[in-house]
């Protein structure tokens, strides 16, 4: 059995996650379950804490993320280089696109309890993404990526103090709404040039551009309908040439992941994509501001195991291939 860590931000979600975990650990003691608990203290303190807990011996290990996607994104790049990690996760932030697209339940004791179930058995393998800023700078992602209007509403949401204010009322996912409206009538489209996998684009009047390793960002919006985190491939989204009203349609279209039907949005499929902008543009990495264009973007194949009640394509296909040979 693999040692079990927990990672908690007590501060995630104006403190509700420290409740959460109050519930967990209550439960884990209920069964008895031997475990080690650490809580950050300060922003990027999870990923060193991760990183600590991957080198501390050569065993197998299981670590718990509890908090948002800000502390799975922390997490990640504490264990990237590290096989022997399986990543688990508690959801006790505002957006939890991590939990949304692995299928794992928001209640804190349901997640635990199917965590512990999954733990059981092997986890999935999925793909992550290192991002390259200014050809020296590495960060990893699980979620996506973004580069553009999305990152400035992401940095503006991070920094303001509404966000904490809408926890309270646990409307914290408004937070994105609310500063798309005051960002779209201000913001300054560019002219973006892309290569993806050797081959060049060039998008004017761009908006943003998306990459993603699995469907859901911004709390909930389903920016790429298609993608699968363990498919070698990333989905990649850009807006563009797209009137400021118009924007609005495709937002509230974001949602059911309709606007990819709008003939300004554009996607791809690759592995390896460069971003440069005619004006430096802000990019986050799974909704956190690592820094600006220009970057690279590099997918690493089934490079991180985790616990998932989705199921992964190659079972799917192997399901699907059993079912037609069965009829």
């Amino acid at each position: 059995m693999k040692q079990i860590y927990f990672i908690i931000n007590p501060n995630a979600r104006n403190g509700y996650c420290l409740n959460a975990w109050k519930e967990v650990e209550s439960k884990l003691q209920l069964e008895q379950i031997h475990y080690l608990a650490f809580f950050t203290e300060y922003p990027g303190h999870a990923q060193s804490l991760a990183k600590q807990i991957a080198e501390k011996n050569q065993q197998e290990k299981l670590i718990i993320a509890v908090g948002g996607d800000g502390t799975v994104h922390e997490v990640l790049n504490g264990i990237a280089h590290d096989q022997r990690i399986t990543l688990g996760f508690i959801p006790g932030g505002s957006g939890n696109d991590f939990s949304r697209g692995f299928l794992i339940p928001i209640d804190p004791i349901e997640a635990l309890k199917v965590i512990l179930r999954l733990q059981k058995q092997p986890g999935r393998k999925i793909d992550i993404g290192k991002a390259v800023i200014n050809e020296k700078k590495e960060h990893y992602f699980i979620n996506n990526l973004g580069a553009g209007f999305d990152a400035v509403i992401s940095y503006e949401a991070n920094q303001s103090r509404i966000k904490a204010w809408l926890n309270k009322w646990s409307l914290g996912r408004l937070v994105y709404v609310f500063f798309l409206l005051k960002t779209v009538f201000t913001y300054k489209t560019a002219t973006f040039d892309l290569s993806i996998d050797g081959n060049k684009h060039i998008f004017e009047q761009t908006w943003f551009v998306t990459v993603s390793n699995q469907p859901f960002y911004g709390g909930g919006m389903k920016i790429s309908p298609k993608a699968e985190p363990d498919d070698g491939l990333f989905d990649i989204t850009i807006v563009h040439q797209l009137p400021r009203w118009k924007l609005l349609m495709v937002f509230l279209s974001v949602f059911w992941g309709r606007h990819i039907h709008f003939k300004e949005v554009k996607t791809f499929r690759g592995k390896n994509i460069t971003i440069q902008s005619s004006r430096t543009q802000y990019v986050h990495a799974d909704g956190e501001h690592i820094g600006f264009t220009p970057l690279s973007i590099h997918l690493q194949a089934k490079a991180l195991e985790v616990l998932s009640r989705s199921q992964g394509k190659e079972e799917a296909d192997l399901k699907e291939r059993e079912s037609n040979e069965f009829y």
